[in-house]
């Protein structure tokens, strides 16, 4: 695949049944990610996006040839705004009664004020997994408090993708969908700019963002781990740019896990206290 030849125009394919339905904007500091799994005649949209992006994502959605009716379930693996705000549009046009939302129980309270309409299940009493008719397996992993006290990671068993949320997010002032960070990686000081490339250093991105969106280190070590116990062929975050390639994976749960100043830390180190 040519990551460098993409159309963000289109929805892009990045795994068998699996689509970025997302919205690309040279722009912005913060890229957002709505992915989309088809499996037969269902789908699955995962953190579906804001308000603002609603048009483009569904558009994507159905150029995917997705029926929006094919959507069983609407995944929010955070209560954020950046997830969540477009869940009534997305209701009005799935315009179905087979149509629920999974969620933690913990965001789920907040999901409500968005005026969601469909019934809502909590990831823990689904015994942590959601399965296709075709017996496809998503399994949800938690890692509370990474950012969220509902927060978790949804893993498709069939294609070995993690979609991870906020955890591997980025704050991104060169995005592309694909990541390109390599070997050359893995033992660098992070900095402005890549010694090596002249271009903005991804590395330093994904450290700005996990220090200022989790709660601590202990939150982000206990999700690292999480994701470490898992055969992943593909990282998918719900900001920033996937992590295709083990070198990559590699590299950025490296420096994250040598990340010791996160959330409140950093702010009573900056403070003095």
């Amino acid at each position: 695949m040519n990551t460098q030849a993409l159309d963000y125009n289109q929805y892009l394919r990045i795994a068998d049944g699996t689509y970025w339905v997302g919205f690309a904007n040279p722009g912005a500091g913060l890229h957002c990610n709505p992915y989309l799994i088809v499996d037969g005649g269902e789908a699955v949209l995962i953190d579906s996006g804001s308000r603002n992006d609603f048009s483009t994502v569904m558009l994507k959605i159905m150029r995917t040839g997705t029926n929006p009716g094919q959507i069983r379930r609407l995944i929010y693996q955070h209560h954020d705004p950046d997830l969540c705000g477009n869940i009534p549009h997305m209701e009005a046009l799935i315009n179905s009664d087979e149509l629920r939302i999974i969620s933690h129980r913990e965001s789920n309270i907040f999901i409500d004020y968005y005026g969601a309409k469909s019934p809502k299940d909590c990831i823990e009493e689904l015994s942590l997994r959601y399965t296709f008719a075709s017996g496809r397996e998503l399994r949800f992993i938690r890692t509370p408090y990474a950012h969220a006290p509902g927060s978790f990671m949804t893993y498709d068993t069939k294609t070995r993708v993690l979609f991870t949320s906020d955890l591997f997010g980025s704050y991104d002032r060169c995005w592309s969908l694909y990541s390109r960070i390599g070997d050359r990686c893995l033992g660098c000081t992070p900095g402005e700019p890549c010694p090596v490339t002249g271009e903005t250093c991804e590395i330093d991105g994904i450290l700005a963002f996990h220090r200022c969106n989790m709660t601590s280190s202990r939150a982000l070590q206990y999700a690292l781990t999480q994701v470490e116990a898992l055969d992943v062929s593909l990282i998918a975050p719900q900001h920033g740019s996937l992590l295709h390639t083990e070198a990559a994976r590699k590299a950025v749960i490296g420096h994250l896990k040598r990340l010791t100043r996160v959330g409140i830390e950093d702010f009573l180190e900056e403070a003095g206290l």
